[in-house]
């Protein structure tokens, strides 16, 4: 029989199908099984006005044959089956989806409950990818005729009459032989069929089955075994977010967490959510309990699975979930996304957007929720993901800042411990017009800077920003409730009165040459020297003008690519008024010079360390201290 050619505008475009469109191709084996569960949709459906269909829900399976030594598997169904015809159009054409146009020819009442799978009518070519001859036998239900379709690809293909006694249809697909860079024989492996099934096809409704080898002892003897084959169910069919959420127990949800996601602990929480309207979905969604050792590294990859109709079409798919939530696994099923021909990338479609929205909302809702009736475990929670939403905060220029600002916390003076911006605000006292922080390596050392104890001896409560992206997050921020952010270590920290601020002005004035000497003594390492109200006991420290602090400074420049442009804050070295410290100035300034520029530096470098930074020249400091001694 003459060989047809394929309806296509060329030849090309079977080859680009084959070898193009699909990223991987172990995804033949689900598109065929995703054909199969279809094909028998079909007949089930038409069960249901069609007294004819004898077959029984429980009768219908996937069945699958691997002959090994032949390089053979066959994918076989007990579905609807096809005529001639169907044949033809399904398979001579590329494109051409049989499930498509039945779903679309359901225009009764019952057409809303038709849940196929098969859309474009691409997925069976992806077969081609590891076969070199495929043949398709089918005989349509309520037919007394069966033919066999048969191709070796771009060539084009043959249809004929065969011998089927059933209806549905049976692929038999050639594996081709392996190569110097392909190994094609692995799809011949039993462990792996099992492996491919359970991860892309386990939640298919109709059992997958095959005859699998396993190990038994022999008849009559307890040290002797021998290999057997047993018919066996590849897939577990009922997906456990299909399952009522009242008969599904914690230990079953985590035992699933840990065995999907590869976790040794059960998840923090888990969320579910069932939506219908305007994208119909199904979520589970699961927060857990430790961040991945991986997580913070730019080798970690969001995303959650995605599933249409119980079968998995994307592993990780990242535009399900925005980069500040990027710690939440779980999966997503919906019946109606858009696919692209290659079922592997989803069009950016308006329903994606819905799902992704709403996924966004239900997450953060959750963690509010987890944050009001239970503080305990919100804190651990926060404490392995808390900088994702504090990055989340800064990133895109604060465009999520008020959806994430609730949902932060700072460790405060407040009883040194966990507090949020609201409760924060709630203890502020009616003098208190800012919101105090101060950023650095730890609570310890912030709560001996000169400026948290001068903050705190006024009556106020100062939050210590400990991690890197704290400042940059509060600095986007600007302000909670009308209260804007003030970083203690700034120049514009203000604590005096304003009589104090006037007595103040005149002393910077009067002593502006001794000041200006002792800024030069350190050079451009400080913008100016000044003296301060704003100091109890201590006799110096370092502020900073403008939006950069010391810490932001130390931050950035120990990011990668930053050795080169040393990136530097407007410093300014502020001395106690009210300390001995500056009258000693004063004398030496009319005494003695180069004493008050040794004294400048040390000065320098004593507030570098109270500020956590190192001085520049250590040795050159300790000399000078070595040399004041003597």
């Amino acid at each position: 029989m003459a060989k047809k050619q394929f309806k296509t505008e060329s030849k090309k475009l079977l080859d680009m199908m084959i070898n193009s469109i699909y990223t991987h191709k172990e995804i033949f084996l689900r598109e065929l099984i995703s054909n199969a569960s279809d094909a028998i949709d079909k007949l089930y459906f038409k069960s249901l006005t069609d007294d004819s269909v004898k077959t029984t829900r429980d009768e219908y399976e996937i069945r699958l044959t691997v002959d090994k030594d032949n390089r053979i598997i066959m994918i076989e169904d007990n579905g609807i089956g096809m005529t001639k015809d169907e044949l033809e159009n399904n398979l001579g054409t590329i494109a051409k989806s049989g499930s498509f146009d039945f779903k679309k020819d359901g225009a009764d009442e019952k057409a809303d409950e038709i849940d196929v799978i098969g859309q474009f009518g691409v997925g069976f070519y992806s077969a081609f990818m590891v076969a070199d001859n495929i043949k398709v036998e089918s005989k349509a239900f309520g037919s007394d005729e069966a033919f066999i379709w048969e191709s070796s690809g771009v060539d084009g293909y043959t249809v004929k009459p065969c011998d089927k006694e059933t209806a549905g249809t049976k692929i038999t697909l050639h594996i081709k032989e392996d190569t110097q860079d392909e190994d094609y024989t692995e799809f011949l492996e039993e462990y792996r069929i099992k492996g491919l099934i359970k991860k892309y096809s386990d939640y298919i409704r109709y059992p997958i089955r095959m005859l699998t080898s396993h190990s038994k002892p022999k008849e009559g003897s307890e040290s002797e075994y021998e290999t057997v084959k047993e018919d066996e169910t590849l897939n577990s069919m009922i997906p456990i977010w299909k399952r009522s959420q009242s008969d599904v127990s914690d230990e079953e949800y985590a035992a699933y967490y840990k065995d999907k996601f590869s976790d040794y602990d059960a998840p923090l929480k888990v969320i579910r959510q069932k939506t219908e309207g305007s994208a119909d979905y199904t979520a589970l969604l699961f927060i857990p309990s430790h961040a991945p050792y991986d997580f913070y590294s730019r080798e970690y990859e969001k995303g959650l699975q995605l599933y249409s109709s119980g079968v998995m079409i994307m592993e990780k798919c990242k535009d399900l979930l925005p980069d500040y939530f990027s710690f939440v696994k779980g999966l997503v099923d919906s019946s109606d996304l858009s696919l692209n021909i290659s079922r592997e990338m989803l069009q950016h479609d308006r329903q994606l957007k819905i799902i992704a929205k709403a996924l966004e909302k239900k997450i953060a809702s959750e963690l509010k929720k987890m944050l009001k009736s239970d503080r305990e475990k919100y804190e651990k929670f926060f404490t392995a993901f808390g900088a994702s939403l504090k990055w989340g905060i800064y990133a895109d220029f604060g465009m999520h800042k008020e959806a994430l600002e609730d949902l932060i916390l700072f460790k405060s003076s407040f009883e040194q411990k966990y507090t949020t911006l609201e409760e924060y605000v709630g203890r502020m006292t009616e003098s208190q017009s800012k919101i105090y922080y101060a950023a650095g390596e730890s609570v310890e050392k912030l709560s001996m800077l000169p400026q948290v104890e001068a903050v705190l001896s006024k009556g106020y409560e100062v939050l210590y920003l400990t991690e890197d992206i704290d400042e940059f997050a509060v600095q986007i921020l600007r302000a909670y409730k009308e209260k804007e952010f003030l970083n203690v270590t700034a120049e514009k920290l203000d604590l005096t009165t304003d009589e104090e601020k006037e007595e103040l002005n005149k002393k910077n004035e009067s002593q502006a040459d001794l000041l200006q000497f002792m800024k030069e003594s350190i050079g451009d390492k400080v913008t100016k020297v000044q003296f301060t109200a704003s100091l109890a006991k201590h006799a110096v420290c370092l502020s900073t003008e403008g939006a950069l602090s010391v810490g932001m400074e130390k931050v950035l420049n120990s990011m990668p690519g930053a050795e080169d442009q040393h990136i530097k804050a407007e410093t300014v070295m502020e001395i106690n008024v009210d300390h001995p410290i500056a009258e000693k100035l004063q004398s030496l300034y009319e005494n003695d010079k180069d004493k008050l520029a040794s004294y400048a530096k040390i000065l320098y470098s004593q507030a570098q360390l109270i500020s956590g930074l190192s001085p520049e020249n250590p040795s050159e400091i300790a000399d000078l201290i070595c040399d004041l001694m003597l």
